[in-house]
């Protein structure tokens, strides 16, 4: 069983960071596209706006494991995520998650080109450091005595 405070902390990185790579595999090619990520810890899921003229539901359907890598490098926080996907037209749960920021892809909620993709989690990889300057600092102190830097938190999780 997963440790819940490791499970919290992946939720709360992947809320924080916001925007993965959201990696599929198209017969023996692997293809990354950046995706912004609507996480809901509740559901276990992690939705994204996709549209439909992109392919993703074919993808999707053919292969539906997927990899999400979050990445915050100002802070040195990532998250690695290993999950199922699924494309559906759920205009409730698409309704939901509009913002602003869609408007730059889509009319409206309502558009047609719109699908909700779901990705339930199985499992996540993180890494949480105390920052690039404490990180810096250690990584230096670890060079002057040969000694393996202290740069925080770095778990494998179940969830």
């Amino acid at each position: 069983m997963a440790h819940q405070p490791d499970i919290a902390q992946v939720w709360e990185l992947i809320e924080k960071i916001g925007i993965c790579m959201l990696t599929t595999r198209e017969g023996e090619a692997l293809r990354a596209r950046p995706m912004s990520a609507h996480a809901k810890p509740d559901e276990n899921a992690i939705y994204f706006l996709a549209d439909v003229r992109q392919h993703k539901e074919e993808i999707i359907r053919q292969t539906p494991s997927v990899g999400l890598a979050f990445a915050d490098n100002g802070s040195y926080k990532y998250v690695s995520v290993t999950g199922h996907a699924e494309i559906s037209n759920d205009r409730a749960k698409i309704k939901e998650l509009w913002s602003t920021w869609a408007k730059a892809w889509w009319s409206g909620p309502d558009d047609p080109n719109i699908r909700l993709l779901r990705v339930d989690p199985v499992d996540a990889e993180y890494w949480d450091s105390p920052g690039k300057i404490i990180s810096g600092i250690k990584m230096g102190v670890a060079a002057l005595t040969g000694e393996r830097p202290d740069l925080g938190r770095n778990r494998k999780v179940a969830m």
